[in-house]
């Protein structure tokens, strides 16, 4: 036994004088601000001094080494001192932030799939200093630099972030801060691609059906499918690129191209024929995966409500679960004339941003289900608002997710909190990967048989990141993993945004 302790003793030593020689480093970094190199230094006083643990008796040692084995802390005297990144591969860049406090403990968040991480690291200069556990308070404060879409990427990581940080603080988890649970298992609905061929589609079935076990599917039914088929498309010849592809993430650098020309605008048209065949593809994706199974589709193509209500009627037979995204968010009003036309349940909002806009669709029963992304609609705290508010006029709430375990499982304890939710997407089903990012703070698997299992007892959102696998898993334009971000301290505007 005191062969171990004193192993322990000296691993401890030295991870002490790695702590203190990069925090030197820091220190004496030009790019480093004065004030933060005060705080520094002020750590420096307040931690163990260099040779603190070699004069300490065994017990004391073992006292010292454990103290921040809990998650716990002094809550009120919590202070905000960093905010740091690290971009991952997930869909193209999705960046984890992590938000670092005066106690040593911290918050993990995300910057939603493929939304530039400045949009977080320009709040930095307006949290530094803050308490964390005031959340709403932060939130309140921030939350006119977001937008939608990915616009609101910076917002809602910082606040995802701050539940983190405060289950942690509390030593509990995040949906008991949100009023408690109403699951202890989060439904799942796995995204599934587009495929070259029947068999190609079975086989993706297969693999979440049969060897995951997700319960819930959705799939892309796409204008794209028609591409090489005459008589299937009018008007579609002007909108292909240069690999003849009617693209929905096409060229970003023309205005004008065929993805960021909002859906009413193209006159882009399906003949019967492309009905038929799309109709086709649908039912032959119904006949493989059956009827106990929910179906949903996506990723139509940009065209107009009176083509979407055309599709819609052509596959109301096959029962889907929804039909998302037809048309753009805003569009109230035709998002009412579809789903007074349709049988099959219409869905949008993975791109609205708070509540306020998603109550014309909720108060017009424009649509049958909501679907926010936490990780643009404005972090939990204002998705469980929109999933309450939906509930209050009869409206369901499925949740969309495309990125990292972090704002996945953000989005777990949302869910967990949220009595008229469905199912939250999981997108990153074929990347072996992806589970490896975190490991779970009570050693329970992240995803059990197409559900996410909810933590009962870890604080914050009971994750921790593994290092070397998200290390490994970098995107190739960023590899910095949580470098200083200290140009970001510094406030260079007057943020009020009235007279």
């Amino acid at each position: 036994m005191g062969n171990i302790l004193k192993r322990i003793i000296e691993q401890n030593k030295a991870r002490e004088r790695d702590d203190i020689s990069a925090v030197h480093v820091e220190i004496n970094n030009p790019l480093t601000t004065s004030n933060r190199r005060n705080f520094l230094r002020k750590s420096l006083l307040g931690g163990i001094s260099l040779g603190g643990l070699m004069s300490l008796t065994i017990e004391d040692s073992i006292a010292q080494t454990t103290a921040n084995v809990s998650r716990s802390s002094s809550p009120s005297d919590l202070k905000i001192t960093d905010l740091r990144y690290a971009l991952t591969s997930v869909m193209g860049g999705s960046a984890i932030i992590r938000i670092d406090t005066n106690q040593g403990i911290y918050g993990l968040g995300e910057v939603r799939d493929s939304a530039d991480v400045r949009y977080a690291l320009i709040l930095k200069s307006r949290i530094l200093g803050m308490n964390p556990c005031n959340v709403e308070m932060i939130f309140k404060k921030i939350k006119q630099f977001g937008g939608p879409s990915r616009q609101a990427g910076g917002v809602c990581g910082v606040e995802m972030a701050l539940w983190d940080l405060v289950g942690k603080a509390y030593n509990v988890p995040a949906w008991q801060l949100l009023g408690g649970r109403y699951r202890d298992k989060i439904r799942l609905y796995a995204d599934t691609p587009e495929a070259k061929s029947p068999e190609e589609q079975l086989k993706l079935i297969k693999f979440r059906t049969e060897e995951q076990g997700y319960t819930w599917l959705k799939m892309d039914l796409s204008i794209g499918e028609l591409k090489g088929k005459p008589g299937t498309l009018v008007n579609s010849k002007f909108w292909e690129d240069n690999d003849k592809n009617l693209s929905q993430w096409g060229d970003q650098s023309n205005y004008m191209s065929y993805g960021n020309t909002q859906h009413p605008f193209t006159q882009v048209q399906i003949t019967d024929k492309g009905i038929e065949e799309l109709a086709r593809i649908a039912g032959e994706t119904r006949d493989l995966v059956g009827y106990e199974i929910p179906l949903s589709t996506d990723h139509y193509g940009h065209f107009d409500l009176n083509n979407g209500i055309r599709l819609g009627r052509a596959l109301e037979k096959f029962r889907l679960a929804w039909m998302e995204d037809l048309v753009s968010w805003e569009l109230t009003d035709q998002w009412k004339t579809m789903s007074d036309a349709l049988e099959t349940p219409l869905l949008t909002g993975e791109d609205i941003y708070l509540l306020k806009n998603f109550k014309p669709l909720i108060d017009n029963h424009a649509v049958d289900i909501i679907h926010p992304d936490l990780a643009t609609s404005g972090g939990l705290l204002e998705t469980k608002r929109i999933g309450d508010y939906a509930e209050e006029h009869g409206i369901a709430m499925a949740m969309h997710q495309a990125g990292t375990p972090v704002s996945f499982m953000a989005s777990v304890h949302c869910a967990a909190a949220t009595q008229n939710f469905l199912a939250l997407e999981h997108h990153s089903v074929d990347l072996p990967w992806w589970e490896s990012l975190v490991t779970t703070t009570d050693g329970r698997p992240l995803i059990t048989k197409g559900f996410a299992n909810v933590p009962l007892s870890a604080p914050g959102f009971g994750i921790e990141l593994n290092e070397e696998v998200v290390k490994g898993h970098l995107h190739p334009r960023d590899k910095s993993y949580f470098a200083p971000t200290t140009e970001w301290d510094d406030k260079r505007s007057h943020d009020r945004i009235f007279s």
